[in-house]
């Protein structure tokens, strides 16, 4: 592809996924509130009960079987075919596991609402895999705009559904019923818009390449999602559920900006990077902007949430959650990393080198569950501390083999991101310093905010930042 025609599908790609997560989350934050007003902490803390269990056959539904087919040059019939009846025949055992399991898990924690929770939950895994050649089509295409559409609908349409049936009463059925209802609308309009439909049988030759690809990134997938889901298994047997509602919430407020930039950078920079994968010169520079571009908009993000989240917390969503405030605070300092790892991680898929990406997920998980095991049974604080190192030191090994393929590693990752970590924290500082001397919660929120936005893009002009120039290039598109 011409750098020219690259470059405007970039920048096309990355507008339609950043207005995709920023509407997507925009909505949910709306809703959010209103959920969380109707329903209690438990209801929460009862819904992420099963995660584990859940995101771990969703792992095995998808097989890491995608990736291979964007990154693959040329794919055929078969090779759409093959992932489109892996994917379904996986998705029927997952859920008949799950259903056969879901007394067990619900005796597991001492609570029994959990069985027939599990049973509706997990028939996502009989309609979800239907999504997967639809989405490799789209992702092949760099086409951003058209999920873009979707998901905003399907996001509008589980608000309107979930806020209904809490309002009725329906306690934690209100979310497990939207996000059932909203995948299926989902899948519907992604099969009206692409309208593939598969046209050969099964392929020996297109599974041994799909499976021999995907195998350690599902290796590498299941590991990290064990990881992550696994502290509501601990925190939910352990603690109760109002607690696990709490740090949840929390969990979830910071991953607003950090998890759901971090998906918008990897729909963008995998299939990019992928079509570059073998020029290095240029991968680099490709690269390095990304890299900057992701600090210049996480950075002050996460540290405006966390000087903020005392008052958007009780404004938001009253004094019963206050409990989630100081924990909110310090999760916002270990998300912030999140996009610089998943770009680190994109460029070990996109050069194929999954081997690579399974060997840094078994020393990240290793030292994580290490850091988890010593701080969990001192306090949900002192564990949401240890995420921070746990992040910090993640990062200096997603970044070892950056340098060895591409000659960007830690060092020259930090030295990019350095003058916006600077900026960003004196912003912090700032902001949080008026919360303290403001004693309106509304107006907190407002001077703060108001006050923390222009002095970051005052310094970001001052220092003729690269990143800015960049941001606004991607917001022009007509540029």
């Amino acid at each position: 592809m011409p750098e020219k025609g690259l470059k405007n599908k970039t920048k096309r790609g990355l507008f339609w996924s950043f207005l995709n997560q920023f509407a997507n989350e925009g909505i949910q934050f709306v809703i959010g509130i209103f959920m969380a007003r109707l329903l209690s902490p438990s209801d929460y803390g009862i819904t992420a009960l099963p995660a584990v269990f859940m995101a771990v056959a969703g792992v095995f539904v998808g097989g890491g079987f995608s990736d291979a087919l964007v990154r693959k040059t040329e794919i055929k019939e078969e090779d759409l075919s093959t992932a489109f009846y892996y994917s379904i025949g996986v998705g029927i055992v997952c859920y008949t596991i799950l259903f056969l399991a879901s007394p067990l898990i619900a005796e597991f924690y001492n609570t029994p609402v959990l069985e027939n929770l599990m049973k509706v939950t997990a028939l996502s895994f009989l309609y979800g895999p239907l999504n997967t050649p639809q989405n490799v089509i789209l992702k092949r295409r760099l086409d951003f705009k058209t999920p873009a559409k979707v998901s905003v609908v399907c996001r509008i349409f589980a608000g309107v559904i979930g806020i209904s049936l809490a309002f009725c009463g329906y306690g934690v059925w209100a979310l497990v019923l939207s996000s059932l209802f909203s995948g299926i609308l989902g899948l519907l309009i992604n099969w009206y818009i692409v309208r593939w439909f598969p046209k050969t049988g099964w392929s020996k030759e297109s599974f041994r390449y799909l499976w021999g690809y995907g195998n350690k990134m599902m290796a590498s997938s299941l590991l990290d999602t064990l990881y992550m889901n696994i502290t509501p298994v601990f925190i939910g047997k352990y603690y109760s559920t109002g607690d696990l509602g709490v740090y949840n919430k929390a969990r979830n407020y910071a991953k607003l900006p950090s998890v759901h930039i971090t998906q918008t950078i990897q729909s963008v920079s995998f299939p990019v990077i992928s079509k570059i994968k073998d020029d290095n010169e240029k991968l680099e520079v490709i690269y390095r902007r990304m890299i900057r571009l992701s600090g210049f908009v996480i950075f002050p993000l996460m540290m405006m949430l966390a000087a903020l989240a005392r008052p958007l917390i009780i404004v938001m969503i009253t004094e019963k959650w206050a409990s989630s405030i100081y924990l909110l605070q310090i999760i916002c300092f270990a998300r912030m990393w999140y996009p610089i790892h998943a770009l680190n991680l994109s460029l070990l898929r996109a050069k194929g080198r999954s081997d690579l990406f399974f060997k840094l997920e078994i020393y990240k998980k290793a030292m994580g569950l290490t850091i988890l095991s010593i701080t969990l049974p001192l306090g949900l604080v002192i564990f949401c501390y240890g995420e921070i190192i746990s992040s910090l030191l993640g990062l200096f090994i997603n970044t070892y083999y950056t340098g060895k393929l591409i000659n960007c590693g830690y060092i020259k990752q930090m030295k990019d991101l350095l003058p916006t970590l600077i900026i960003s924290f004196m912003m912090f500082l700032i902001v949080y310093g008026l919360t303290l001397v403001i004693p309106n919660l509304f107006l907190q929120i407002i001077i703060g905010g108001i006050t923390g936005s222009v002095f970051y893009l005052i310094c970001a002009k001052l220092f003729r930042s690269s990143e800015l120039k960049d941001l606004l290039y991607i917001l022009n598109r007509k540029g």
